[in-house]
Formats: C-alpha cells, structure tokens, sequence
C-alpha cells in the first residue's frame, strides 16, 4: 500500500486540492492507497478538510515540519511513503516514476516542484535551474519525496534537530543506505513564498543558512521564513510600483546569471570604460559574490562523502566538490579585490 503523508498547519486555503489531486494520482497509478494528514496545531479549518477529503487525520503540536512529517511517517501503514507538502499538487507522472524506481530498487528520491503562476517570473525562471543542480547533487526538496519505509525507519526519519532543511538531510541520509533518485517530472507548489516582500527574504534566508548553518536549528532564525501563520494574504499578489521593480530588476539578474550571455561577447564590443562594459563588470562581480556559497556547498559535500559507502556515489561526491571548489576559488580574489577598491573609490569620492 501506499501512505500519502501531508503535513499541514493551517492549511484550509489549499489542502482540498492537493488531496484531491492524490487521490486522482493513486486511482490513476492503480494502487491500494491511504492519506495521512498530519495536523500540526491548526486553528482553522485543516482537520475538517482533510476528514471530507477521506484521509487520517493526526492531530499533533510540534510547530516543527521534520517532527510532523515524523508523526505522520509512524501512523502510516503503507511500505511506500510519499511526503507532500500541503500546497503541493502531484501527478500522476511522478508517482507513476517514482514506483518504478522503487520497483527497481531505489530507496527513495523526490522531484523537482515548479512555481504555480502566482509566483513572480524571476521566481520561477530560478527553481527551474535550482532542479537541475538539485539532479546532480541528489538532494530532493520537501514538496515530494518518497521512501520504503524500511529506509525511512533505517536512518530515523527526519532530522528533528532541525528546523529547515531536513528535506535535504533526508535526502543525504537516505543515499547511505542505497540509491536515491531525483526524478525528471515535476509537480507543481504554491509560490506564496515567493510573493512580494517574501521572495527577497527567503532568497536572502537561505544564503545566510548557507554560510551559517547552525540556524537551522533554531525556530526563531528561520521563523519569518518557514513557520508564518498568517495566511490571510496567500491569495492575494502584491502588485505596487516598488514590487514590480524589485521583480523586474531580480528577473534581469537572474537571467544573466544563470545565462552567460557575456561569455560569448569579446571584451573589444563592451570596453572597460563604456556604459555596457562598466554593466558587465558588475554583473560579473555580483556573480562572483553569488559564487561564494560554493565554499560552504563543499564543506557539506565533503561531510557527506565521507558517509558514503557506494563507489558510484564517492565519485559523484568528488566531481561535485571539484565543480564547488572551481568556481569558489575564482570567485573568491574578485570579492577580495572588490570592497577594499570600493571603499578606496568611495573615500576618495568624499574626500575630493
């Protein structure tokens, strides 16, 4: 059987149709089925919701996603575990190849999500290139991932020490007790994170993790980010002048970020000293400030690889942290020359 786990925190906005998407999923796929909803001290609606919808309701008060995915995970009776978020709509396609890699003898693995439309264009145009380096690490986000329960109860479940990030944990623990797969279909998530003021908060949340992990640990830390009540503004898409601009300005960098449009163009088209060739510098010098988080990306690559036992997977590890430590050691003499000229030009500015 499979068991559908759901957690959710008031969640009345959007959890009827991811339930109803599962159920069309597993009738399609033909499969004996459950859901699970793991109620995590909601004050709303959830728990009524999910009783309509014909799933289990477990009613528990953790305020931490890793511990409720857990509650769920042990009230499921199912061999098959299928962890979706509660704003996340499946298909039948993902589950369809995610049993064949079970069948196949994979232990768990995940897929990519795709931002519904509510999400601002830069949003969307960047967790499209986040799935792709996601493949290559093997790290599965929370939206879906799916595991044998032999697997799952092998390393402990979720990381409850942690706040955020233990998707990306499972997914590293997970591949020390066999293959772990990061499927090419997608489903589909809320974008609501991504909205307005948000989308620069948690852009600016997660680099910060990168580099300060212990945080994660820590409710107040990732709070504002992960664990907002307040979902009476989920529906509604901020639209002032300001937002606009911000969204524009983050589409544009993020294009030329993740499309070396300048690596194809000789520096004699765009001199030094020219308004294009000024553009290109910065774009060059913000990206290199970008690729500072290679540094703490192979630290925790090199942690992993340490932990795994399969050929195969110490090989991926290595080119991965070769791949990390290239673009880090690049980066890093262009940020090292960057302020101390900066705050050179800006004294001499004030001063002349």
């Amino acid at each position: 059987m499979l068991s559908f786990i759901v957690p959710a925190h008031n969640e009345q906005s959007g959890l009827g149709k991811t339930l109803q998407a599962i159920h069309d999923t597993a009738r399609a796929v033909g499969q004996p089925y459950e859901i699970i909803v793991a109620d995590d001290a909601s004050t709303d609606a959830t728990a009524e919701i999910a009783c309509r919808h014909n799933a289990t309701v477990v009613s528990v008060n953790h305020r931490q996603i890793a511990a409720t995915r857990n509650s769920g995970g042990r009230a499921a009776h199912g061999d098959r575990l299928f962890f979706v978020d509660a704003d996340t709509t499946i298909n039948s396609r993902a589950v369809a190849s995610a049993l064949r890699c079970l069948d196949q003898g994979a232990v768990g693995g995940g897929a990519p999500a795709r931002f519904e439309g509510d999400a601002p264009l830069y949003a969307q145009f960047l967790v499209l290139w986040l799935g792709l380096f996601m493949r290559l690490a093997g790290i599965s986000g929370g939206a879906f991932m799916f595991c044998t329960r032999e697997a799952f109860q092998a390393v402990g479940g979720f990381d409850e020490r942690l706040f955020g990030a233990e998707d990306a944990a499972l997914s590293l623990a997970l591949r020390q007790e066999g293959r772990f797969v990061v499927l090419w279909k997608y489903v589909a998530t809320s974008g609501r994170r991504m909205r307005g003021i948000r989308g620069p908060q948690m852009l600016a949340a997660l680099f910060r993790m990168a580099f300060f992990p212990k945080i994660l640990t820590q409710r107040s830390s990732v709070k504002q980010i992960w664990y907002d009540s307040n979902r009476e503004e989920d529906g509604k898409i901020p639209g002032s002048p300001a937002i606009q601009v911000f969204n524009a300005i983050m589409l544009l960098l993020v294009i030329l970020l993740v499309v070396p449009i300048f690596a194809f163009v000789p520096w004699s088209l765009t001199p030094r000293d020219a308004p294009l060739g000024q553009i290109r510098i910065g774009i060059a010098i913000f990206g290199c400030h970008v690729a500072l988080v290679c540094w703490p990306c192979a630290y925790f690559l090199l942690r992993s690889l340490l932990r795994q036992r399969r050929w195969l997977e110490r090989i991926k590890f290595l080119a991965l942290i070769a791949l990390c430590l290239w673009c880090a050691w690049g980066a890093t003499p262009v940020v090292i020359w960057f302020w101390p000229s900066l705050f050179h030009w800006l004294a001499h500015f004030y001063n002349g």
